[in-house]
């Protein structure tokens, strides 16, 4: 009898292949309450790496790090009337505390562009305040109907950058920035997906601004995934907030301001386009363990794989020690198969013997005998060429499953056969995503036709990419 798949493999059930990999790489399990996550420590390792890699973006970017309440005056959501129609049906709200009823009722934090406009109309006063550029690294809630662990749940983590500019130019500028410098870096360079930058329809855009550029990601069954934006507000809460500064020639002037952020979304989008029916593969560059150094069995081989470990990580590589020989070594093969960690060194009396370790590498997979004393040098040049193998593998899979349509049929077609479609958006139109909507297809973005952004949604050549989403 054929032994069982540890996971259900991607071509019978894409969906369920992804929970399994969750559970059985023991990166999360669900919360208590429907709609919450418990992230287990590798998963958690994972996203302790984005924050790092992100953090240091966003302050390259000149934004400096703060925190914002948890609970927001229900009030402040009211002031601008777009976004509390945009979050309303998302909201949670607190209505007792301390065992009595609040006089008024606080939201918890869905995003926090109400609570920060509050303070800025206290910290700008004169165009010298400006730009003030800030970001928080924080939790928030959004109540979700169909939550799946990583991809939508009701609470999750995430960083939101906040910034008020003296003009719209500055404002828009800074929003493309954080879009391509920090987040289109971030994702492709050290997530290895590569991410289509454009444009959001007004249908699709932020609630409360006046555009929102997006980075999409097509995973390993087709569809889209969201996984950042960045929003030019305008002065849209500057005059709910009142937020003025004194301009140079003396006049009170509203504020012109960003809101930007990505979340642990990422984490679920890494899953589903990088792993395979083995597991999760990870790219290199972003692995909290980017080798494993395993002793088969044996004293000598335990003594032999903390030497090299403590090696390693002299060299600058991020190292793990697995010295559990009282545990099958199968077993825990394939259990950092399954978390993707990108290469594994296995040594065992005969190795040792021989002056030579097992290079074991997930991403191409396979397995080579290395001298022991070569590994050092060795190892970044493999880790570059795995990192560099998952960007290809993801910009082929978007190239070969994106066709270029003429009608509103075709594009739906292509979409709904688990590909992305291009359309000139002058073809499609808002009544077209309006008929797209009914079969669950949406449009994902606007890109011009060198694939660059367009500056606005109706400039000559824009292009609709269109797909189904998570």
């Amino acid at each position: 009898m054929a032994k069982a798949p540890v996971l259900t493999p991607q071509a019978e059930d894409f969906p369920r292949w992804y929970q399994d990999l969750i559970n059985k790489a023991e990166l999360a399990d669900n919360g208590p309450v429907r709609g919450t996550m418990v992230i287990r420590p590798y998963g958690y390792g994972l996203w302790e790496r984005m924050q790092q890699e992100m953090d240091a973006r966003i302050k390259d970017a000149g934004a400096q790090n703060a925190y914002f309440p948890l609970f927001i005056p229900q009030s402040y959501l009211t002031k601008e009337a777009e976004h509390v129609e945009g979050f309303a049906p998302e909201l949670a709200v607190v209505t007792h505390g301390g065992g009595k009823e609040l006089e008024e009722p606080v939201v918890v934090r869905p995003t926090s562009e109400t609570i920060i406009n509050d303070y800025f109309s206290k910290w700008v006063q004169s165009y010298r305040d400006l730009p003030l550029l800030i970001n928080q690294w924080a939790n928030v809630v959004r109540w979700e109907m169909r939550p799946r662990v990583f991809l939508r749940t009701s609470e999750f983590l995430w960083q939101e950058g906040h910034t008020a500019h003296a003009t719209y130019e500055d404002a828009r500028d800074y929003a493309a920035r954080i879009h391509t410098d920090v987040y289109g870096d971030f994702m492709t360079n050290v997530l290895g997906i590569d991410v289509v930058l454009g444009r959001k329809t007004a249908k699709e855009r932020f609630a409360g601004a006046i555009n929102t550029l997006t980075l999409e990601g097509m995973m390993g069954d087709g569809k889209a995934l969201q996984l950042g934006t960045s929003h030019e507000l305008g002065t849209n809460f500057a005059k709910a907030f009142n937020t003025q500064y004194l301009s140079k020639e003396g006049k009170q002037e509203l504020v012109w301001q960003t809101s930007w952020g990505v979340s642990t979304r990422m984490v679920g989008g890494l899953i589903m386009s990088h792993g395979d029916d083995n597991g999760l593969r990870v790219p290199p560059r972003l692995a909290h363990v980017q080798v494993v150094v395993m002793a088969i069995k044996g004293d000598e081989a335990v003594g032999a794989v903390r030497e090299l470990g403590a090696q390693l990580k002299a060299a600058g590589l991020r190292v793990q020690v697995d010295d559990r020989v009282d545990t099958p070594f199968g077993r825990r093969a394939v259990d950092w198969e399954l978390k993707g960690v990108p290469v594994r060194i296995e040594i065992g009396p005969r190795d040792l013997e021989a002056g030579t370790a097992m290079l074991a590498r997930r991403i191409p997979g396979g397995k080579t005998p290395v001298r022991i004393d070569a590994l050092a040098d060795l190892l970044p040049k493999v880790l570059d060429e795995d990192q560099a193998q998952l960007l290809r593998e993801s910009r082929e899979r978007r190239e070969a499953r994106t066709s270029d349509v003429s009608t509103i049929e075709e594009a739906a077609e292509a979409a709904i056969a688990g590909g992305w479609a291009r359309i000139p958006w002058a073809d499609l139109g808002p009544e077209g995503e309006a008929k797209l909507a009914e079969q669950a297809v949406s449009v994902r973005c606007l890109i011009a036709a060198d694939g660059s952004v367009p500056e606005t949604d109706d400039a000559p050549g824009t292009l609709a990419i269109v797909a189904r989403s998570y």
